[in-house]
């Protein structure tokens, strides 16, 4: 997910504009909230107008999405607001509605928004990874040691979408009324976050009210952090979310990268040393067998992807 860092921004402050990709219909608009030039990966706001229709169909990207405001009617199955949908690539929607209008986060994580009418599956589609939640209604608020070093109490998550290769995940996460968090923060991974509802306060960027957006790559210092009144928002990260604590409000991104890779020297020494070795050549990463390895029950692709046999 390489985007340029774009934080503090309020979806509130700009325009909607007319979706002008095939396959998307009138009464589609959006509000781009980062892009990645290169392959086309985009967060959108989206409002789906009243009486809005798209036929049954498939992305050739990767699709998470969630009904901010209003309701879709999706196959039969009507959806409120809330509701979190983690769709493959090549997964074929049933027909979509929004009769009264609807307001909807989305983002396209592996190519650019497309859209292919059809009633079936993309052959390649890892279509046992699909799910969708009401995080409202049917998930409860756990906290947030989910990740360990841990926030400060009173900060919740709800996990929505967790990647076991990777560790990339999709969470909701709220600040309870007064919450604060005294001490400074980065990842070795990009971050995403989107306010659903409410205000929140950060140390270097002020305050993010709702709409408020932010994408954040690595090793970028945030924090301190606080709520006065609480909010609730959804976060994405791209790899695995360790929170790398500290006090110096000085530091450089490169500075902290080198922070994070002395730590990884001292907590895995011998991996620390395989990757630094220059001996051998392994520009994208070493491969994993398991990723190309047979699994009953399906076929492994030349690319890696393993498809289930329905």
């Amino acid at each position: 997910m390489t985007r340029p860092h774009i934080e503090p921004f309020c979806d509130r402050d700009v325009h909607f504009k007319n979706m002008s990709l095939p396959g998307f219909g009138s009464g589609f608009q959006y509000k781009m909230l980062s892009l990645d030039r290169d392959f086309g990966s985009c967060t959108m706001t989206v409002q789906m107008a009243g009486g809005y229709k798209q036929a049954p169909g498939f992305s050739y990207s990767e699709l998470e999405m969630i009904i901010i405001e209003g309701t879709l009617t999706v196959g039969d199955r009507v959806c409120n607001r809330g509701h979190y949908f983690f769709v493959p690539a090549g997964y074929a929607l049933p027909a979509i509605k929004a009769e009264q209008g609807a307001l909807v986060l989305m983002m396209h994580n592996t190519g650019e928004p497309s859209f292919v009418e059809s009633d079936e599956h993309h052959p390649a589609c890892r279509t046992d990874l699909y799910h969708d939640v009401d995080t409202y209604a049917d998930i409860v608020w756990r906290p947030g040691n989910l990740v360990s070093p841990s926030v400060a109490s009173g900060c919740m998550i709800k996990l929505l979408n967790f990647n076991p290769q990777t560790f990339a995940m999709t969470f909701l996460y709220c600040m309870t009324p007064h919450f604060h968090q005294d001490n400074i923060s980065y990842h070795d991974c990009a971050e995403e976050g989107y306010h659903l509802w409410g205000t929140s306060w950060m140390m270097q960027f002020g305050d993010l009210p709702t709409g408020g957006y932010f994408w954040r790559p690595p090793y970028i210092n945030h924090g301190a952090f606080a709520s006065e009144l609480g909010c609730i928002a959804i976060g994405r990260t791209d790899s695995k979310l360790f929170n790398h604590f500290h006090y110096n409000p000085w530091s450089t991104p490169g500075e902290n990268e080198e922070r994070s890779a002395a730590r990884l020297a001292k907590r895995d020494p011998v991996l620390y040393k395989w990757c630094v070795n220059k001996a051998h050549n392994h520009p994208h990463g070493p491969e994993d067998f398991e990723d190309t390895m047979q699994r009953r029950g399906g076929h492994t692709h030349a690319d890696g992807t393993h498809h289930r046999d329905h």
